[in-house]
């Protein structure tokens, strides 16, 4: 284990692909280093956690909102405490939830109860090119992971023409005087660019020990009353963006019915506003998968790396307050589909 751990901060809007990026850095990364992954969902379940592949890992869930958010802060920095004190990695994975305004991550990574061990060294923004800029028109969290990111891969570059690549180029730039591009499809780039310390010279120059890890140093413990004296100063002075920059609900629907051509049946009648829609669903012995993005949607055969029976037969909805009261509307319509809780992070504020 290092004296430093390297972060890296992965935004992009809803479906935009930072799973897959997720897998590949996973896939890549050197087996004599620690790494740790912190993964954010905004809605009550996450079910992105099931799709990460591999195990030689420590990964961390915080869902129901953002952890950039006062809603979740507090468990965000309690996360961050125990990585520091007693996980210490060497490299850090954080990946938002795709409604994040990320601009605050470097002050929490240099609170002093940390004591210098946090070291940001990459902020990524995936950009979905197919939905980029229907998305950045509509939500303001778009323009905030733009604004705050060093890095952007554009992927699903295999949906869209040489006109829409140049479109959202320019409307990225517009945030940064000369922004760093990745054109790719299923987030396939040269991870030494984009994690670091994957470049194993970047390594040497920090020095390792014997065992194979970046040097140790000591750190003093953080009492729980210097925790909490941390986290009531967040609390009382919150950052002026430390709330959702874009009213958005999530509603956990489970279906019934163990057929996927009536499940299909759905899909013209969801509401437009829906932004982000998955959920594992069966037929028989068969699992599928169904993604939604922006109104484009598939359903594809999927075969579980991991147990996720709690996880069968619920999707997760995303999307603004009228989308998910049109929801409630459908499922009369479809009693297949029923209503287990709609999560509003600015009531659990």
């Amino acid at each position: 284990m290092g004296e430093t751990t390297h972060v890296t901060l992965i935004t992009g809007f809803l479906g935009s692909g930072k799973t897959t990026f997720l897998n590949r850095i996973i896939q890549t990364f050197p087996g004599d280093l620690k790494l740790m992954i912190l993964m954010n969902e905004f809605g009550e379940i996450g079910l992105d956690g099931s799709l990460i592949e591999g195990d030689d890992f420590d990964i961390l869930e915080i869902s129901k909102g953002s952890i950039f958010c006062v809603c979740v802060k507090t468990d965000f920095i309690r996360s961050l405490n125990e990585i520091a004190q007693s996980i210490k990695p060497d490299v850090l994975i954080v990946e938002s939830t795709g409604v994040a305004n990320p601009s605050d991550l470097k002050k929490d990574l240099n609170l002093s109860i940390f004591q210098n061990r946090f070291k940001l060294s990459e902020q990524i923004c995936m950009i979905d090119a197919d939905c980029f800029e229907d998305a950045y028109n509509a939500f303001v969290s778009v323009e905030k992971q733009i604004a705050s990111s060093t890095l952007f891969i554009i992927n699903k570059m295999d949906l869209v023409t040489a006109q829409t690549v140049l479109n959202l180029k320019k409307i990225i730039k517009k945030h940064h005087p000369s922004p760093e591009f990745f054109e790719t499809t299923y987030a396939d780039v040269p991870l030494e660019r984009f994690i670091p310390v994957i470049n194993k010279q970047e390594i040497s120059k920090q020095g390792i020990n014997n065992t194979g890890s970046l040097n140790v140093s000591d750190t003093i413990p953080v009492s729980p009353a210097q925790l909490e004296e941390a986290i009531d100063n967040i609390l009382e002075n919150p950052d002026p963006d430390a709330t959702p920059p874009d009213r958005l609900l999530s509603a956990i629907y489970s279906w019934e019915a163990n057929t996927i051509n009536s499940f299909k049946k759905i899909l013209p009648e969801l509401p437009k506003e829906i932004v982000r829609a998955k959920g594992f669903l069966t037929q028989g012995d068969e699992i599928f998968l169904f993604n939604l993005v922006m109104g484009q949607r598939n359903i594809e055969a999927y075969t579980p790396k991991k147990d996720i029976t709690q996880l069968l037969n619920h999707v997760v909805f995303i999307g603004p307050p009228e989308a998910i009261a049109k929801l409630d509307k459908l499922s009369r319509d479809f009693p297949d589909l029923i209503k287990k809780s709609v999560f509003d992070p600015m009531e659990n504020n």
